[in-house]
This record gives structure tokens, C-alpha cells and sequence, in this order.
């Protein structure tokens, strides 16, 4: 039986500010946004032309939730971001003001930079080797 992880839970403190930073900053496709109840939105992002996994933009709704926003992971690298042109892509986002935290590097399994979202939370940036 084939499985797969559907979507990530990304905890914010406002739906459309962490919108603006998928879709402009690191130009995500915003696959869906459904008004539910109240001010609970189901919303759906993942990288432009991607299939795989997507990203749950979920409102912090009680004080734990909001403690968690920006730091999902305590201070390790909560998400990882794949591309098969590191050189194109890292030019881009870091021109539309992406955080990035230290200088591109070399690793076994590809090329990787650290950045941090609009919350704080660390994700690696990264072309694996073929």
C-alpha cells in the first residue's frame, strides 16, 4: 500500500501576512483558501510546480499554539526546501528579502543555505547532488 505525507502543519499569527511570504517571497502556489468557521481558514500552499507535500497555514488558536509560532522545532531546522537550480533560485529569494542566515555551502548530499521564515523558523535550502 503506497503512502505519503499530504501536508505539514506551519503554525502563524495572521493567514494573510504568512501568505504573502509563501506565495511573493519564496513563491509558492496557493493551492487553496476556504473560509471555515469564524476566522478558521483552510489553507494550502506548496512550491510552484511541485506535486509532494504541501504546507497547512494554520492560525495559532490558543496560547501554546501561539508560543510555537517561529519556533516549531526549538532552534533546529524545522522544513526543507528542494530545487533543482540553487544558483537561480537563491538569487531570487534572496533579492525579494528572504532571511537567509549564513552563506551557501557544500555538504555530501548538495548544495545548502539556512534561512528563516517571516516567525523565526530555520528551513534548509537545498539542491541535493544527483
Amino acid at each position: 500500500m503506497k503512502q505519503s505525507i499530504g501536508a505539514v502543519t506551519f503554525l502563524v499569527n495572521d493567514y494573510d501576512e504568512a501568505i504573502e511570504f509563501f506565495t511573493q517571497k519564496l513563491r509558492f502556489d496557493l493551492v487553496e483558501d476556504t473560509k471555515l468557521s469564524g476566522s478558521k481558514r483552510w489553507v494550502i500552499a506548496r512550491p510552484r510546480g511541485g506535486s509532494g507535500t504541501s504546507i497547512l497555514i494554520a492560525k495559532a488558536s490558543d496560547e501554546l499554539q501561539l508560543k510555537s509560532v517561529g519556533n516549531q522545532t526549538g532552534s533546529r531546522v524545522a522544513f526543507f526546501l528542494y530545487t533543482d537550480n540553487f544558483e537561480i533560485d537563491y538569487a531570487r529569494m534572496k533579492n525579494s528579502g528572504v532571511n537567509f542566515i549564513e552563506e551557501p555551502r557544500d555538504e555530501f548530499y548538495g548544495t545548502v543555505v539556512v534561512f528563516k521564515d517571516l516567525y523565526g523558523n530555520k528551513w534548509d535550502f537545498i539542491q541535493l547532488k544527483n
